[in-house]
């Protein structure tokens, strides 16, 4: 039977529960893609750890924007709308105005990390100082990249971190490898399978996507590779679409996609969630250390990643059917490489 002091403990810890779910966070994020997705571990650990309502990510939305409903990430905010620069300048001569936009920008916010600025910078002062206008906020600044050699994988450093400077017993948590960081909706599919009647292509056959660039040239693998990767594919009865996004186009001449889509099939111009349409319907992907290697493999499609120079023991990207090929070639980005070639089709033909 339960006495008035149980009762009174239950609502104390029904109330503390639901104040609790009441905070929410947010994370400053203002890299590409793929560190925006490499992100989202973070994101997952501090909203189940911290028991947080919801969390939310600053960047830039033509990144981001897939993420509400197919993500942990509950909501989205423009990096470029905020006037976040303001927040660099000397703290002496830093005083926002009662009602200053940026106050309202983080009074929802219990828990603050940021991948802008440095530990004890400006920037960080200044943010501490916003925040804590409206209420009492905790301001964490992480790196964004780890240190020469670093041991482990780019998103357990990025925990790690954020465990180290919570001031909380929290216990560190090694991202599992195997999970799906991105989760298709129905409606994903279906308006993949739209757009794929609408270039010709039927949903029924098997379909690869290759995206041969990266931020880096030097991540690269020589093009060459994939158009022999290609025609062999499709020599095999696999239909194969070659995705090209900015950095392709301005860094490829007419006649270098003329030759690419004698290969196959070219797609150019996609914005972020049609290639979430496109990969929510394919059977394999291959690509280099990019972004949309990390958004394929984060969707649980099977991903083939080619690595040169970039240590993928760091940057791997995380889903549960990734293979990465390491080439120590130092010519990985200048010359065709016909055994990598082989490797890479005996993979995905297994």
């Amino acid at each position: 039977m339960q006495t008035d002091d149980d009762i009174l403990n239950l609502l104390k810890e029904k109330v503390a529960q639901a104040a609790r779910q009441a905070q929410r966070g947010v994370i400053l994020q203002p890299g590409a893609i793929g560190d925006c997705i490499l992100t989202l571990p973070l994101a997952e650990f501090m909203k189940d750890s911290l028991r947080l309502g919801g969390i939310d990510i600053v960047g830039h939305t033509e990144y981001i924007g897939i993420f509400p409903g197919r993500t942990c990430v509950d909501g989205i905010r423009s990096i470029d709308s905020m006037n976040l620069h303001r927040l660099f300048v000397d703290t002496s001569v830093f005083d926002p105005a009662d009602g200053d936009p940026l106050i309202n920008v983080f009074s929802d916010y219990a828990w603050i990390v940021t991948f802008l600025g440095e530990p004890n910078s400006h920037f960080e002062q200044n943010l501490i100082f916003t925040a804590n206008c409206s209420h009492s906020a905790e301001v964490i600044t992480l790196s964004m990249k780890p240190p020469a050699e670093f041991p482990i994988h780019l998103t357990d450093f990025y925990t790690q971190q954020f465990v180290d400077q919570s001031g909380l017993s929290l216990e560190p948590r090694q991202v599992q490898r195997d999970g799906r960081l991105i989760k298709a909706t129905e409606a994903d599919v279906n308006k993949g399978r739209e757009f794929l009647k609408e270039i010709y292509l039927e949903p029924c056959e098997k379909l690869v996507v290759i995206q041969p660039g990266s931020g880096g040239l030097h991540k690269c693998w020589h093009l060459d590779n994939f158009l022999a990767v290609a025609k062999e594919l499709r020599l095999k009865g696999v239909e194969v679409v070659f995705l090209l996004g900015p950095a392709e186009l301005e860094r490829f001449s007419n006649a270098t996609i003329k030759n690419i889509s004698s290969a196959a099939r070219c797609l150019t111009d996609l914005s972020l969630t049609q290639v979430v349409w496109l990969l929510s319907c394919s059977d394999g992907f291959i690509g280099n250390d990019s972004g949309i290697t990390h958004l394929a493999a984060g969707m649980g499609v099977r991903t083939l990643a080619v690595f040169g120079p970039t240590n993928p023991a760091v940057y791997k990207p995380i889903g549960p059917a990734v293979t990465v090929l390491a080439s120590g070639r130092t010519a990985f980005a200048d010359e065709p490489s016909a055994a990598l070639q082989q490797e890479v089709l005996e993979v995905l033909m297994a």
